[in-house]
């Protein structure tokens, strides 16, 4: 049988941080085919990033923040962005305890980082057995899945995505870079939980249009379009 598709989160993001322009964005694209929405905790005061993820609710979205946070200061405040905008995921994050609590009180699901994570645009480094080892660690915490920046990884990603996700029996979401019929072609395969687009459709890696890029990868990423021309299931 052929893997299930992952699931796409679109995040409303550019390089790392939530666009000027996510409501209207969000609207105009509301009835595209993308369960998961999410943001990044960076770009947008709070009182818009509350009103826009209760308009993602109100059309029956599940909603993700990803904080890029390396604290646990940090971590936190973003943690209780997410609480106080009523997230279902919180992403990103270096696992801490403290942020999980503050999950678990307010009904989220934690998607920590895992390896070694710089910058912004972040990136990775780190072994995958050094991650692993750190996921199993978690796992045994109460965490829910993890957040790896696997085509951020200084190294071979492929390799490194399809091993993490084989050894890990929990969700993993793939983050960010996801912006090539390649790469799309490599997670159909490996089949995460869920990877992220967000700077990707905004650049229009995948062809014209927001939601028509949106369309274009639901559709592509279904395992009855195994072995079809990418040309006609994904025009570029």
């Amino acid at each position: 049988m052929p893997n299930p598709a992952p699931h796409l989160i679109v995040m409303l993001t550019y390089r790392d941080r939530t666009v000027p322009q996510a409501a209207e964005v969000f609207a105009q694209c509301r009835h595209a085919p993308a369960e998961y929405w999410g943001c990044k905790e960076e770009g947008l005061p709070l009182p818009q990033l509350q009103a826009l993820f209760a308009a993602m609710k109100a059309c029956g979205k599940k909603t993700a923040l990803e904080v890029v946070a390396y604290t646990e200061a940090e971590g936190l405040r973003g943690a209780q962005m997410a609480a106080d905008c009523g997230c279902d995921l919180l992403l990103g994050t270096v696992y801490s305890d403290a942020i999980l609590a503050l999950c678990q009180a307010h009904g989220m699901r934690y998607m920590p980082f895992v390896g070694q994570v710089r910058g912004r645009p972040s990136a990775l480094e780190g072994t995958a057995e050094q991650m692993i080892r750190q996921a199993q660690a978690c796992l045994q915490k109460g965490v829910f899945g993890f957040d790896l920046l696997g085509y951020r990884y200084r190294g071979d990603a492929g390799a490194l995505i399809r091993r993490f996700v084989a050894a890990v029996p929990a969700p993993v979401c793939v983050a960010g870079s996801v912006d090539s019929l390649p790469k799309l072609d490599e997670l159909r395969d490996i089949a995460p939980w869920a990877f992220t687009i967000g700077s990707a459709f905004f650049d229009e890696k995948f062809g014209p249009g927001f939601a028509a890029q949106i369309l274009r990868v639901a559709r592509y990423l279904q395992p009855t379009q195994e072995g079809a021309d990418a040309a006609d299931v994904l025009p570029l």
